[in-house]
């Protein structure tokens, strides 16, 4: 089968997110982002108001800044998920009303970011008690939404779609996995001894990580997968999404856990320093919860990138070859077509070729014949 010139193919696309074989297709938009950014928000402000109970019913002074660095990177969390989501909705707002314009959409998910960054700086403002940490968490709060809204400022907006779903259901398995904590470090051997609490410990830090990282994986692909099918109902002939969009998607909770992190230890410093000195105990508490975060984030981001791939890759059928043989017994044990093969003998003209038409009725022959 011949190809079109000047005609790129499916497989050939140089997107690489979605099939741009049609000249007229346009970017996906991201379905749901409305629910979405309603859940982040929710999320958000559980967040806030968890941390602030924790901190106002300690005592004042140490107990409080230590309680405050430890609810640090939940917040910072929720805010970069919930700057993202509301950014993404913005977007597809912006989209539908004025067609897709990148910087208009771009501008869009900063504002969303800014929206979400300044309402949450200002709750913590007015509902937190006013210490010396107060306006670090505001600050880094904000930060981190606005940070989460210029990446869903992205041009494929399916991928920051599946990233924000993934992100979010990660957060809320982290939270509830604390329950089964206790039953799993008697699972793995913790004792009386030091050495076997520590060993218990990294066990359960990794089995939350592995099964964060199968759940994002798989909230990433089952994202995707609706918006594909959702487009397809709504334009047959919409952009198909290939596979490094998965990836992506897959990867995308464990590089915002990351982001997250390096907001903490850059915005929230002077916090985490704080919390440290307070005692030798605390020190050492603080830079193993910042080891474990970023292994934790290594983990959900390699683990969720490569279940989303296996994923789509199940979902693939064979490849179509182009001038597949036929299966008649021609063919069979002779790859040549044949039409290509011709004896030698058929080269040489006909005798009716040559001696001109031939008169079948002996009647009309010429008698000297």
């Amino acid at each position: 089968m011949t190809k079109q010139p000047g005609r790129v193919p499916a497989a050939e696309s140089d997107d690489p997110s979605a099939d741009a074989a049609s000249p007229s297709s346009r970017p996906l938009p991201a379905p749901g982002a409305a629910i979405l950014a309603l859940l982040a928000l929710g999320w958000l402000t559980a967040m806030l108001w968890s941390t602030r109970e924790a901190t106002t019913s300690a005592a004042a002074g140490v107990t409080a800044i230590s309680l405050s660095a430890f609810a640090l990177p939940g917040v910072i969390s929720a805010a970069l998920v919930a700057g993202a989501a509301v950014a993404l909705a913005a977007g597809n707002l912006l989209s539908r009303r004025y067609g897709d314009w990148a910087t208009l959409r771009f501008a869009g998910a900063i504002g969303g970011g800014m929206l979400v960054g300044l309402a949450a700086a200002l709750a913590i403002n007015l509902t937190y008690f006013d210490t010396s940490t107060t306006n670090v968490i505001a600050g880094t709060t904000a930060a981190a939404a606005i940070i989460g809204g210029a990446v869903a400022g992205a041009r494929s907006a399916p991928a920051v779609g599946a990233v924000v779903t993934a992100a979010l259901g990660t957060l809320i398995f982290v939270v509830a996995f604390s329950n089964a904590r206790d039953p799993l470090f008697d699972l793995f051997g913790a004792g009386d001894s030091q050495e076997s609490v520590v060993n218990a410990a990294k066990w359960v830090s990794r089995t939350e990580s592995l099964v964060a990282g199968l759940l994002a994986g798989l909230l990433a692909f089952g994202y995707l997968t609706w918006a594909r099918r959702r487009a397809l109902r709504h334009d047959p002939a919409a952009p198909a999404l290939r596979w490094p969009a998965y990836l992506l998607a897959g990867a995308g909770p464990g590089l915002l856990l990351l982001l997250a992190e390096m907001i903490i230890r850059v915005g929230g410093r002077s916090l985490l320093d704080l919390a440290s000195a307070l005692s030798e105990a605390d020190a050492v508490a603080q830079t193993s919860l910042g080891t474990s975060r970023v292994d934790n984030g290594i983990w959900v981001l390699f683990v969720g990138a490569l279940t989303a791939l296996i994923a789509f890759g199940r979902t693939l059928g064979p490849a179509h070859i182009d001038d597949e043989p036929d299966d008649s017994p021609e063919h069979v044990g002779n790859p040549e077509p044949v039409a290509a093969r011709v004896d030698p003998e058929d080269d040489e003209a006909s005798p009716a070729e040559t001696f001109g038409t031939f008169d079948a009725d002996p009647a009309k022959a010429d008698p000297s014949r």
